[in-house]
């Protein structure tokens, strides 16, 4: 056992107790890499990782894994309202520009003043 400043006996800390406050707390790595040969640069990797349970990483606001595809068994209900909307407006603006087009047209009658060409 150790001996803290104070002169209290301390429990010397587990790696479960470690991961414990890791997964509490949060914990955040982040570096970059480059790679350069003859001073051009060549690869760049930056690396963010962020380590915590996820009750912290929905406080912290990162819930990713809520809406992939890959990581939920859920239907993506947003997803499927979202190309419906998205559909319901291309067929807007499709029907707006052959309306327009329609109305921009020169008919189709010949007439005797149209000119040749050489």
């Amino acid at each position: 056992m150790a001996i803290d400043d104070r002169g209290l006996q301390r429990q010397p800390q587990g790696l479960v107790d470690i991961l414990d406050k890791i997964l509490d707390k949060g914990l955040v790595v982040a570096g970059d890499v480059k790679v350069s040969l003859a001073n051009v640069e060549l690869l760049t990797i930056q690396l963010r990782l962020v380590i915590c349970s996820i009750d912290k990483a929905e406080a912290i606001g990162i819930n990713w894994w809520r809406s992939d595809r890959f990581y939920s068994s859920a239907p993506a209900v947003e997803a499927a309202a979202d190309v419906e909307a998205l559909r319901a407006r291309i067929d807007s603006l499709e029907r707006q520009l052959a309306e327009a087009s329609t109305k921009s047209l020169p008919s189709t009658g010949s007439t005797g003043s149209e000119r040749k060409g050489r």
